[in-house]
């Protein structure tokens, strides 16, 4: 049974609450019930509003933009999504009941850890690697559950799913950003269950750029998928795409910051040396299928192995396990591993 408990003081249309939750419900294939308050439980629990003090894990989930919110050990705050982050909050609950993983830190902050999953039944031989790096146009409102259910059927598939979590640069700056992802990279070296010599590195629209960069700084990187990716940042900056985004990222314009964009921008730094796979909906935003496909025909004439997936879905379609899209992405991941 999921519960999502409305806390009091909520500002939010009640029969909408309850239709957000019900079709996810259905969606997710569990028996779920509406309710107010926290005075029940359940196996798992969503509460809409403000976290307040509860000894129980809860999935908190606040549709207002309150910042990072201190909540019990086992419980999670995410916020800021407005009441569309509901889906996504449930989602979360559902994945951590059904596919738990094992939380693992590569640096003291509150962000950097990695969530890792293996195989349902790993026999305890080398196991190729994902890296799931989030997008969010690099904004804390967006977290690593956003790769949930890409983890669960990467493991599914038999591999060690690492979702990575990072500091993003609205609250911690650039170059914060830039070395967790590198941190929670290497955080994988010297566990002997890995084959790191299989190490496929999948990210999702900023995280699609965060995934490219890694692969270009990086060595032991033998595929890196951008999934929707953000992969032309001087162009997106200059049509402010995500309202801005990439300028607020980086800290500022590519004019005033030309060897930060430099180092950043996946289309600067071709030919990446490592083979590529770039994926996009057809039904995405114009200018992020633009973005790919003019960075897959850059990367081939660079010399770059680049294979150009693009297939009828939206923006999230590419992070969703039963999309067409997702399929023929693995197929490909398949093919080139």
């Amino acid at each position: 049974m999921m519960l999502v408990a409305v806390m009091p003081g909520l500002t939010a249309d009640p029969d909408l609450v309850r239709h957000i939750a019900e079709t996810e419900f259905r969606r997710l294939g569990v028996d779920g019930r509406v309710v107010t308050g926290l005075d029940e439980t359940a196996d798992a629990v969503v509460a809409l509003g403000r976290p307040v003090p509860h000894p129980a894990p809860v999935v908190w989930y606040d549709p207002a933009d309150t910042g990072p919110v201190e909540v019990s050990p086992g419980s999670v705050h995410l916020y800021g999504r407005g009441l569309w982050g509901l889906t996504w909050a449930i989602r979360h609950a559902f994945h951590r009941l059904r596919h738990p993983a094992e939380r693992v830190a590569y640096g003291p902050g509150d962000e950097q850890w990695g969530d890792l999953r293996l195989p349902p039944h790993h026999d305890g031989g080398p196991l190729p690697v994902a890296v799931l790096i989030h997008g969010g146009y690099w904004r804390s409102i967006w977290a690593a559950d956003l790769m949930d259910a890409l983890a669960v059927d990467l493991a599914e598939r038999g591999y060690a799913a690492w979702n990575l979590e990072y500091r993003r640069p609205d609250r911690h700056g650039w170059q914060a950003t830039v070395a967790d992802v590198a941190a929670g990279l290497d955080r994988l070296t010297g566990l002997d269950f890995l084959d790191l010599d299989r190490v496929v590195v999948f990210g999702h629209s900023a995280g699609g750029q965060l995934a490219l960069r890694a692969a270009a700084d990086q060595a032991r990187i033998a595929l890196a998928v951008s999934l929707a990716g953000v992969v032309d940042l001087t162009e997106g900056e200059r049509r402010r795409v995500g309202t801005g985004a990439v300028a607020h990222a980086l800290g500022g314009p590519s004019a005033d910051l030309p060897e930060v964009y430099a180092a950043a921008d996946p289309m600067s730094r071709l030919p990446l040396g490592v083979r590529q796979l770039i994926v996009v909906g057809a039904d995405d935003d114009l200018d992020l299928l633009d973005f790919n496909r003019r960075y897959a025909a850059g990367a081939r004439a660079a010399g770059d192995d680049v294979t150009y997936l693009e297939r009828p879905g939206d923006h999230f379609a590419v992070i969703d396990p039963a999309s067409e899209i997702w399929v023929s992405t693995m197929t490909e991941v398949d093919a080139l591993t």
